[in-house]
């Protein structure tokens, strides 16, 4: 049985984890959007958003999001001290999805992970590069030291987006990947301190508007 109390307090911290948000920032060309939080709530939105990918956009994900009972259980366990997810809406649909993974307990609980997918209408426009602050200000704010994140070879924007704040490729491994065709690629491993992000991420504050209408 669940105990009340523990559940209250859950959602007691996952509301001050969420504290801040939803955000409204600005990508190239002007169009505005919200990221905020994950909720229960966004089960169906998140469902179309997985589903709206063009197929080579899903090659290598790490799950098969086009079947429902994988969102479904994501959903049904969020729990922000495992995974913080946020989400960026536009017009009252997803356009873009990022996560922090971390591991509250063991020898790398003080690393995090990052990944991300953005639609494809909303790439090339800057959404990765917002994604990816606000997930390192979060990184910060609880105490992670490190930063890593997964990029296949040809996911070169991707790729750009952590190089901008400093992620050094520490790491190739070949044919690590398989997508859902069977076709191996490398995958690249980059990482960087949370304090040397952040000092890159001061340094280009000049470019960045991180809120608007607030």
């Amino acid at each position: 049985m669940q105990c009340p109390t523990c559940e209250l307090g859950r959602r007691s911290l996952m509301a001050t984890m969420v504290e801040g948000y939803p955000k409204k920032v600005y990508l190239k060309g002007g169009t505005l959007v919200t990221i905020r939080p994950l909720e229960p709530k966004d089960e169906i939105k998140l469902k179309e958003f997985f589903l709206s990918l063009p197929e080579e956009d899903r090659l290598f994900l790490r799950e098969d999001v086009t079947k429902p009972e994988v969102v479904e259980n994501f959903i049904r366990n969020l729990n922000y001290d495992v995974v913080f997810p946020l989400v960026a809406e536009y017009e009252d649909r997803i356009v873009g999805d990022a996560t922090l993974h971390m591991s509250p307990y063991g020898w790398s609980r003080h690393v995090g992970q990052i990944r991300m997918v953005v639609a494809r209408d909303f790439q090339r426009r800057g959404l990765g590069g917002h994604f990816v602050r606000l997930l390192v200000q979060h990184a910060m704010n609880i105490g992670l030291d490190k930063l890593v994140a997964e990029v296949v070879e040809n996911q070169t924007g991707a790729r750009k987006a952590f190089e901008k704040l400093g992620f050094v490729v520490e790491a190739k491994l070949k044919g690590h990947v398989k997508d859902i065709h069977g076709m191996k690629r490398d995958l690249l491993i980059l990482s960087n301190d949370c304090s040397h992000i952040w000092e890159s991420m001061e340094s280009s504050m000049l470019d960045y508007n991180p809120s608007a209408g607030e």
